[in-house]
C-alpha cells in the first residue's frame, strides 16, 4: 500500500461520486459511488455505502453495497461486507462477517458438456 494522498476522517461524513489516484482512506462516513484503479482502505468505524470499482480494497469497517476489484479485496477483523465481491485475489480473515457472493475471474469452473443426445434403440425387423 502506498502514501495515504486523501483522508476521509472520523466524524466527516461525504455522500457523492469519489474518483481519485494513490491510496485513499476513509474513516468515516461515504455514501454513493468509488471509482479508481488505485487502492481505497476502508478503516475500523468507517461505514462506506456504495457501489465500489476499484483497483484494489481494504476494509476494517463496514462495507454496504458492491465490490469490484481489478486486483484484490482484502477484509480484516472487525471487517463487515454486505454485497455481492469480484476480484481475482480475495482474502478473508477470521472474525470477519460477509453476507453475499464472491467471484472471482479465472477461477469460476466450466459448464458441463451437455450429454449427447441418446441414439433411439433399434427396432428389430420382423
Amino acid at each position: 500500500m502506498g502514501e495515504i494522498t486523501t483522508l476521509l476522517g472520523r466524524g466527516a461524513s461525504f455522500e457523492g461520486k469519489l474518483t481519485f489516484e494513490g491510496t485513499v482512506r476513509i474513516d468515516g462516513r461515504f455514501k454513493g459511488e468509488v471509482f479508481s484503479d488505485d487502492t481505497l482502505v476502508i478503516g475500523e468505524g468507517a461505514i462506506v455505502e456504495a457501489e465500489i470499482d476499484i483497483g484494489e480494497v481494504i476494509i476494517q469497517g463496514t462495507v454496504v453495497g458492491n465490490i469490484k476489484a481489478k486486483r484484490s479485496i482484502e477484509i480484516h477483523a472487525p471487517g463487515r461486507v454486505k454485497g455481492d465481491i469480484h476480484t481475482p485475489s480475495l482474502q478473508i480473515d477470521k472474525g470477519v462477517i460477509f453476507e453475499g457472493r464472491s467471484f472471482m475471474e479465472g477461477q469460476a469452473p466450466k459448464p458441463a458438456a451437455a450429454p449427447a443426445p441418446a441414439k433411439p434403440a433399434p427396432v428389430p425387423n420382423k
